[in-house]
């Protein structure tokens, strides 16, 4: 009985751990976002294991059921299209839910997709907040509002048709002279990481035809002189005793 969430790679199929294959040799069954998916990544490592959809539009519904499946014994693999379950992406309603019935819930450590952008990006990244996808229309302006005083750096996903849309948005929120980085179809064959303010990115996206899935980073807002100060204040204060 446990559930296991294990990360898929998300463009180089090289990028599977060896633990991650192991578990997935192991368990019961796979759960998968796209059992297609899924399936060409299983067949590339000769594994042969019964595949069972959970997505997005049927999570609700199949939880119970899981759960049900779980206490009796089973063990199940859980795994995405690409990336770490539950990192925008379906698994937090079951995981929670097995946590809650004390069904053992065991993470496997590998790929994700805002990790190597935001290292790549050359912005700070000591402290950064990760907010996945924007809402799409309702919401979108009043988080973008509550962003504006963000002093971390700001990471999000988006897809290739909203990109030009959203880099402006954030140009006119955060400025357009805000440094970002827009990385797309990480660890494939044609991975690109282009870096500038936010102006040059729109005038350099607008050029082209974007494809694949995007991470943007943005830079946080400049801290206060006043903040600033206190930090010196509190350091020096450390630095005494």
């Amino acid at each position: 009985m446990k559930l296991y969430l294990v990360p898929t790679p998300i463009g180089n199929l090289d990028d599977i751990t060896l633990r991650a294959i192991n578990v997935l040799q192991s368990v019961d069954a796979v759960l998968a976002e796209d059992t297609r998916t899924s399936g060409v990544l299983l067949r590339h490592l000769n594994i042969s294991k019964p595949l069972h959809s959970y997505h997005i539009f049927n999570e609700h519904q199949t939880v119970q059921r899981l759960l049900n499946q779980l206490k009796e014994g089973k063990t199940f693999a859980l795994v995405t299209d690409a990336g770490t379950p539950a990192i925008s992406d379906p698994g937090f309603l079951l995981v929670r839910a097995c946590i809650q019935n004390d069904i053992p819930v065991e993470c496997l450590p590998g790929a994700t997709a805002f990790v190597p952008a935001l290292v790549n990006s050359g912005l700070p990244n000591d402290r950064f907040t990760f907010e996945g996808f924007l809402p799409h229309k309702k919401g979108r302006q009043t988080r973008l509002a509550e962003l504006a005083s963000e002093e971390r750096t700001m990471v999000f996903y988006e897809s290739p048709h909203r990109l030009l849309k959203t880099l402006g948005q954030f140009a006119e929120v955060f400025g357009a002279d805000r440094p970002a980085s827009v990385s797309r179809e990480l660890t494939k064959l044609f991975e690109e990481n282009r870096r500038g303010p936010l102006s040059e990115l729109i005038t350099y996206f607008a050029e082209k035809t974007v494809k694949g899935e995007i991470v943007i980073c943005v830079q946080g807002k400049e801290p206060s002189r006043e903040k600033t100060r206190k930090y010196s204040r509190d350091e020096e204060d450390e630095d005494e005793e």
